[in-house]
């Protein structure tokens, strides 16, 4: 067996009970270094723990295919939801294993964020751009979403500077590209661990700096519930 699963936003009390059972029941568990701390205290003291980076994922993805063909119970752990920003990897350890892989979805902090806020998912769209790639796509669709009039739920990208692409970032490039400034926006930092937030305006958020462990809400200017309300009493 191996299989995937979402270790949730990075408070171990936002596990899924059936992801403890799996973590507790495995002879393998493996992920980035942050994530594997997450549930350290559920795994068995018998369990061969495979910890690793982004510079030797591949390798050690390695030696947990080969641990699985071996006949072993792994288990490689995401942080969030496998789904989300999570998916390259997920092609990754597929990769390395030769087949399709079994996934257990986790809660995300993108669905935290959004009981934070208090918005409707309905009128909300969720973009990552924590990936590796071209961004371009992205961010013309974060552009397109909130001109039509949508809340926007965003994941930053943390990496080294040639490719960051954090809150300031984001807010200094949608204010380029037409989007207006004093539009509601939001940073929050360290969801479920320590959590702070900033509330203010996309021309005040492009003056901000703020750690790699933020997400991003971007308010509609006309929220669709409002409109839906005009349109009943019209």
């Amino acid at each position: 067996m191996i299989i995937c699963i979402g270790a949730g936003p990075g408070d171990i009390g936002y596990l899924t009970q059936r992801g403890a059972e799996l973590i507790r029941n495995a002879d393998l568990v493996a992920g980035f270094d942050a994530v594997v701390n997450v549930v350290q205290s559920i795994i068995p003291a018998s369990a061969e723990v495979v910890l690793m980076n982004y510079r030797d994922q591949v390798a050690q993805l390695d030696k947990v295919a080969a641990a699985h063909h071996a006949g072993k119970r792994c288990v490689v752990v995401f942080m969030g939801d496998i789904h989300f920003s999570g998916f390259q990897y997920l092609e990754r350890v597929e990769r390395a294993c030769g087949h399709p892989v079994d996934t257990l979805p986790g809660i995300s902090s993108a669905q935290i964020l959004a009981s934070r806020g208090k918005v409707c998912f309905d009128e909300t769209t969720f973009i990552t751009l924590h990936r590796r790639g071209d961004l371009t796509p992205f961010k013309r669709h974060l552009v397109h979403v909130l001109e039509d009039q949508r809340n926007a739920i965003v994941i930053p990208c943390p990496w080294d500077a040639a490719r960051s692409f954090m809150p300031r970032h984001i807010a200094a490039y949608l204010i380029e590209n037409g989007i207006p400034p004093e539009h509601p926006t939001e940073v929050w930092e360290n969801l479920t661990r320590n959590e702070a937030e900033w509330r203010g305006t996309l021309a005040e958020c492009a003056q901000r700096d703020v750690s790699d462990m933020s997400i991003m809400l971007i308010r509609t200017l006309n929220p669709m519930s409002s409109q839906i309300e005009a349109a009943e009493q019209k």
